[in-house]
Order: structure tokens, then sequence, then C-alpha cells
């Protein structure tokens, strides 16, 4: 089954600086893109609601109105991330009432971030057709990475058989690209690659872009974005029968979280707990379930989306 969770934080550390007013020398307004935590919605929004505040209070002459509108979206997508619809939506109208046609970019990001929130609200099929007309539009303006998003989340919303070429043309443009700052989207691509062909049980070709995306990971120096990339060649590894194999790259996954003291991660407890399981020790994969649980039940997306998964992992580290 697809882990939805790795695929979402993924995506979410790709660091693709988008934002037109980073570049030095043409605009002091602070880049806001540089500035997303994906693992704290909450706490970006607060940090992007001061940098608007600051935008009302400046001169008349310093104001940018395609920088404003380019930055609620982005409060509305961590509106959104925090499950707070009703407030993302209405955030997404006030930029809507401040587009004109000259504002290419802005317009692009109200559609993709209009399309997030439904689709994470769980209207999909109204989500589609934003997207696409998201694609569409930056297709026609040469607007590669914010393109590369729209052909992603259609790759998302899309039926299973409809993803993998979607992805692929997500690929496709990150790839012929010279856009320099669009580069960071192929390990998230070449994870989501590996994830759809996985749900098509073609696993040898998942594994190819699983370690493409693991491989990416480590050149461009993601220590996090390595773990969880290492943890999907683990988990295709299971997928292929090679147990061991699998089971050595978790290991090393949990030995390296606690030589560095990080936080208990319940996916990689889930994982080992399948492959102990598989192995025969049951002792260690009624353990693991068991933390895996623990972990798993404190993030809100699972409890609201998956309690089955959640009541799996409780009842086998109860046994």
């Amino acid at each position: 089954m697809k882990n939805v969770f790795y695929i979402i934080i993924i995506f979410a550390l790709f660091g693709c600086n988008t934002n037109k007013n980073s570049e030095v020398g043409i605009n002091p307004l602070p880049n806001f893109d540089a500035m997303w935590d994906y693992q704290h919605p909450d706490s970006t929004e607060i940090v992007f609601t001061e940098i608007l505040k600051g935008l009302t209070d400046s001169a008349e002459s310093s104001y940018d109105i395609g920088y404003h509108a380019e930055l609620l979206t982005q409060i509305a997508r961590t509106q959104g991330l925090q499950r707070k619809f009703i407030q993302a939506h209405a955030t997404l109208d006030s930029v809507k009432n401040m587009l004109n046609d000259n504002m290419k970019i802005a317009f692009m990001r109200y559609l993709l971030e209009r399309g997030r929130v439904f689709n994470s609200s769980g209207e999909k099929e109204v989500s589609k057709p934003i997207f696409l007309k998201a694609f569409e539009f930056g297709t026609e303006n040469n607007l590669d990475i914010y393109t590369i998003d729209a052909a992603h989340m259609m790759g998302i919303v899309e039926p299973h058989e409809k993803q993998l070429e979607w992805n692929l043309k997500a690929l496709k443009i990150a790839e012929d690209t010279s856009a320099a700052n669009c580069k960071g989207w192929l390990a998230p691509l070449y994870n989501n690659i590996g994830w759809t062909f996985h749900d098509l049980t073609e696993y040898d070709q998942a594994l190819i872009y699983f370690q493409k995306g693991y491989e990416r990971r480590i050149e461009i120096g993601d220590e996090r974005g390595t773990r969880i990339a290492k943890w999907t060649v683990g988990r295709c590894l299971r997928s292929l029968g090679q147990i061991d194999e699998a089971l050595k790259l978790l290991k090393e996954i949990q030995t390296e979280l606690e030589e560095k003291n990080l936080p208990k991660d319940g996916y990689v407890f889930e994982e080992l707990a399948e492959l102990y399981s598989l192995k025969g020790n049951k002792k260690l994969a009624k353990i693991n379930f068991k933390l895996a649980y623990e972990e798993l039940s404190k993030d809100a997306w699972i409890s609201a989306n998956q309690p089955e998964r959640l009541s799996r992992l409780k009842d086998l580290g109860d046994q």
C-alpha cells in the first residue's frame, strides 16, 4: 500500500526556491518560500502572517501587490495543511479579488493552492479541473516550476492508470528545463513515480525510481530526505521478497535515529515490525508494532483517514 505520509513529506522537502522576489538586488521583501516548515504549518502561518502585517505597514511606494497575493496563497496552504479549510478558501477568495492579468505567477499559485485545499478536504473531483487549468496556464506562460507542481498534483488526483503519465510529464519538464530551481523536483518525482509503479505491483520498476530518489537525496545533502528515501527502498525490497536486504536498511535508519538522538519514527517501527514478522521473530515484531502504534496514533491525519491501520497496529502490539 502506498505510504501517504512519506509521499507528502518527500514532496514537502523538495526545497525549490520559487519566490520571484528572492533574487538579490531586485526586491528586499522576505523570501517567504525559504521560510516554509512543512512539518509545522501552524508556526509557518504565524511567520507568514507577520510578514503580511509588515506589508500593510510599509510605504505605498514599496508595496508589491503580486508579492502580497503570492504570500496569501502560501498562508492558505498553511491553513489547508492544518485542515482549516474554510479559512483557507476565505484567504484564497482574497487573492482572487486581487488578481489582474499581469500577475501570472500569483494566478498560478492561486490555482495550485485552491486545488490543494479542495483535494485535501476530500473534493478530489473539484480539484482536478483546477490543477489541469494550472498545468495548461503554466505551459503557455513558461512557468516551469509551477507547471511541474500542477502535473505532480494531477498525478495525485487522477486514477492510477493516469498517474504515471502525469508524473512522467512532470519529470520530463524537470529534467529538460534550464531553470535550476526546478531540479529540486527530481527527488520527489522519482519518489512519486516509484509509488505509482509500486501500486501497479511493478516492483522492479518501482525500485529503480526509489533508488534514483535515494541517490538524488544523497547528492543534494538532504539528510532527512535521504532517510525517508532509504525507507522507500526498504519498503520496496519487502514487496520484492528481499527481506534480509530490507531489514538491513531499516536497521540502519533506526540506528541513525538513535545515534543522532532524533525523534522516534512510527513508520520505521511499523516497517521493522512487518519485516520481523516475516522473519518469524514474533517478539521483536510485537515490540515494534506497539512502538509504531504509540507514535502513529499521534498523527491526526492517520487517525482521521486510516483508523483501521492504527487498530491493526494496536492489536498486533498487544498480542
